[in-house]
This record gives structure tokens, sequence and C-alpha cells, in this order.
């Protein structure tokens, strides 16, 4: 690809509106200040933090089972947290958090009733443990990376309402440019969300390694958008192991019961007509069910609601358990990589299904015919991850993942040059609304003939994050147009 123009036009525009780049600036981080509220926000929402570290003011562990709900009304940042403090049960409730300990008296959260759930007052440094408060903790410490470089993906994650439906004033500068010339400007724009995405992995490979940051990127993928934090925590809970001998059946079986039983699915009693599949489940589970009892997940964790019975967290969870139990998935994904040149796109995503479902077409397993543990059994075999699934895994978690596995320092460059080819022409995921919309702005009512592929739905998403998510209904103050513009003369 050649050199990214938006990637320039990006920083010039950030630059504009005041949003500081790591070294610095007047919307930014500066030498000794505290960060801008905002940005402790986001390091909360997406758990940019070292989460096996987490300790109160007074040295309790922490362990966050599920960040909260961002709330943008008034009252506490984060509603129905799961927190556990030590080995108590967990608490559902707020999380609030200031700059400052000083913060939960000073604006005045002490005495309002909105703040009587608060369960836990976050802190950018220096926390207090003063007892006639919420316990108290300190995210600076905890960190999953320096502030510096967390800096431009802490102002770049602030999701803020879309505009409504209406063109967008870039429709007509874009309407301007040569199809090619458009391609290429999403594709630019893509790339820096691949990179954001890899830096990511990097950042946490650090505290994880290789290995784990996949694995709690598979994971919480597997959660997709109702349930990734519960998916996440399981994920540390019980962690990849590679290499490792190949599993037998009776491997898989206590990988399974022990996600399951941690995840609190597994049914409290098995009849004596129960399903042999899920006697065995239980048989695996009750001889360890007492080792685990201060980690089970509590029941408020779980999004169950709006959830298709496909993917359900049960069937996702026998899927992670197969997953679990293989000799070396990482080391299978790069030779998957290795094996796809010369092949299409279409080929690829086919192979990458069959090798991450190996129930896809199992005729006698139990997920292959039953939603959860309860439902009639189906009268055709149902996949436990279908190709909508692959691709959105693909291009968020695997192939940046495989990036940033294979960049600086890499004895593989032949590996990095295939993830390229793969992420260039991976093809289009499913679409959804806010595709519908970004495309709705930025084309206004024409359908531009854009390659049905991924990348370009990935710099749709970008354009949305970089431009559309800054400016109003009316494009106020948006540089986006003017930067189309300036595009088709840069070389």
């Amino acid at each position: 690809m050649n050199s990214n123009a938006y990637r320039r036009l990006r920083e010039q525009n950030r630059a504009g509106i005041g949003i500081g780049a790591a070294s610095g600036g007047d919307g930014g981080l500066r030498e000794g200040a505290p960060p801008p509220e905002r940005w402790l926000q986001q390091v909360w929402r997406h758990q940019r933090l070292r989460r096996d570290a987490l300790r109160l003011a007074d040295g309790t562990l922490v362990r966050v089972l599920h960040p909260g709900f961002w709330n943008r009304e008034a009252g506490p940042d984060f509603r129905h947290a799961v927190i556990q403090f030590g080995s108590a049960t967990p608490q559902v409730g707020d999380v609030e958090l200031d700059l400052v300990t000083a913060g939960w008296r000073g604006h005045g959260h002490h005495a309002s009733p909105r703040f009587a759930h608060v369960v836990l007052h976050v802190v950018w440094d220096e926390a207090d443990a003063d007892r006639a408060r919420p316990p108290v903790m300190a995210l600076k410490p905890f960190l999953d990376a320096p502030l510096v470089e967390l800096s431009e993906w802490l102002d770049g994650e602030a999701a803020r309402t879309l505009p409504d439906t209406i063109p967008g004033r870039c429709s007509g500068p874009l309407r301007e440019l040569a199809p090619a010339a458009v391609v290429e400007l999403l594709e630019q724009a893509a790339q820096v969300r691949r990179d954001r995405k890899a830096s990511e992995f990097a950042a946490r490979a650090k505290h994880l390694g290789w290995d784990g940051a996949l694995w709690e990127g598979l994971l919480g993928a597997l959660g997709y958008k109702h349930n990734p934090w519960p998916f996440r925590r399981l994920a540390e809970l019980v962690p990849l192991r590679v290499p490792q001998p190949a599993a037998t059946h009776l491997d898989v079986i206590a990988a399974e019961a022990r996600l399951l039983g941690l995840a609190g699915f597994l049914p409290t009693e098995v009849s004596p007509t129960a399903d042999a599949h899920v006697r065995a489940l239980w048989d695996s589970w009750w001889r360890e069910r007492d080792r685990y009892a201060s980690e089970l997940l509590p029941k408020a964790v779980w999004q169950l609601a709006g959830i298709r019975p496909a993917n359900r967290p049960e069937r996702r969870l026998a899927l992670a358990a197969r997953w679990l139990t293989r000799p070396n998935l990482p080391r299978e994904l790069e030779r998957w990589l290795s094996g796809v040149e010369g092949l299409s796109a279409a080929l690829s995503a086919l192979k990458l299904l069959e090798l991450l479902s190996p129930l896809s077409t199992d005729p006698v397993s139990f997920w292959s015919h039953h939603w959860t543990f309860r439902s009639p059994v189906l009268p055709r075999c149902q996949p436990l991850l279908g190709a909508p699934r692959v691709t959105d895994m693909a291009i968020n978690v695997i192939l940046p993942w495989l990036w940033a596995r294979t960049g600086a320092g890499s004895a593989r460059p032949e590996l990095r040059a295939a993830v390229e080819r793969c992420w260039l022409a991976w093809p289009a995921g499913e679409d959804n609304a806010i595709l519908k919309l970004t495309r709705q702005r930025l084309f206004g009512g024409r359908r531009p003939r854009l390659p049905h592929r991924a990348v370009i739905q990935q710099g749709l998403l970008q354009v949305t994050r970089d431009f559309c998510d800054h400016a109003g209904a009316l494009c106020t103050d948006c540089q986006f147009p003017e930067l189309v513009r300036q595009s088709s003369k840069i070389e």
C-alpha cells in the first residue's frame, strides 16, 4: 500500500481540533498534569489495565467481572458493574470515576441518592483508603501501557451519538473522487484501525505473552457485543497452555465442564435420564467445583436477553473448550496463514472456519443439536461458529494479532506479507446500523460500487471514529470534506 495519506491528514485534523498526540498538545497530555477525566472513563470502559494486578488503596485484591455500562446521564459513570474484593462474594453496583479521591465529597456524591449504590470509587493516582467512602482504587499504577502510548487511543475512543441520517458535507467532495481513490482512502483508514488493534495486542502481550493476548482476544470475540467481559474473565481463569499433548475426549469434557461451571451454566442437578453429555460434564465438574468456589461468575454478569439462539454463551464456551485443548492453537493459526498463499479470500476464510469450528458438521455432538441444556433436540445439525463470526474474528482479532506478532524483529517476514494479503482481500462481514449510517453520511443517496471486502467496512468505521463522532448532525467544524479535497492532491 502507498504511503498513508489518510494517516497524515487525520493527524492534521486531530491537531486542528485540539487532540494532543503522545508527545503532548493543547488538548492532550502535559508533563506532570493529570489526564482528562474522559480518558479515565475510556481506560475503565475498555479495561486497558493489568487486570490480574488490580488492588484497592488498602491492598485488597480487586477483580472486575464486568466494568458496568457507561452512563451518559446524571449519576455514576458506570452502572451495574460486578466487582469482587478479595475472596468475598462479588458485588453488583455502580462505579464512579474522579481524578482525585477528594472528588467524592467535593462533587457532593456522598450526599446524593444517585450515588447510593456505588461499590467502587476509581481515581487517577494517590488513592486514599478512607473507610468512610466506597472502596477506592487508583488507575495509574495498573495501566497496561504507558499513558503517552495510550493518549491517541484514549482521545479517539470517546464514542458519541452518530449524526442523523442526512448526507454529510463530505458527500460532495467524495463524489468528485475517482472510485479507485475512494477505495484507497478507505483502505488507508482501515490501516489505521488495524494498526491500533495490533498495538493493543502488543500491549497485552507484554503482560500476558503473545498466546495469552490471543486467547483473551478470541474469547472476548466469542462474547460478541453482549458478553465480552465475562468471556474475558473466563480467559483469565482458564488460560491457554501451549504446547500441550493432543487432548483425549475426557480432556475436552473436563475443559468444557470447567468453563461452563465457572460461568454458572451447568444445571444444579442432573436427573438419571439426563443426556450422557450433560451427565459427563456434571461428573467432571462436581470434583473441582469447591476448588473454584470463590471464582464462580455471578449471574448478573451475563446479558442473555436479545441473543440469537445460535449465539448462546453455552455453545460458545463449548467451542472454547475445544480450542483450549488443542495442542497449539496459535501455531495452527500461523500454519493456516502460511498455507493460504495463492488461495482466494473466500477459500482462505473457509479454511479458517474449518480450523476454528471443529463441530461444524459433527452429526452426534450434543451442541450440534441443542441451543441450551434445556432446549429440545434440533432437527438439523447447527454449527458452533458461522462464517459471519469467523470474518469478525479474523478482521478484529486474528489478523491484527498476527500483524503485531510478525512485526519488527520477527524472523518470519513472509508471514507479515501474508497477513497483509489476507487483510486486504478478506470478504466483507455482515452489514450493521453503523455502516449503513456511515455510508449515508459519506455518500448521500447514491450507492458507490465499493469492493465487497472487510477492509472497506473497517475503513468506514475508522472514518466515523476519526471525524463523524466529533461533529454534529450538520457536520459542524468537521475537517473531513477539506481533507478529502486535499487527498486528491497528495501523491
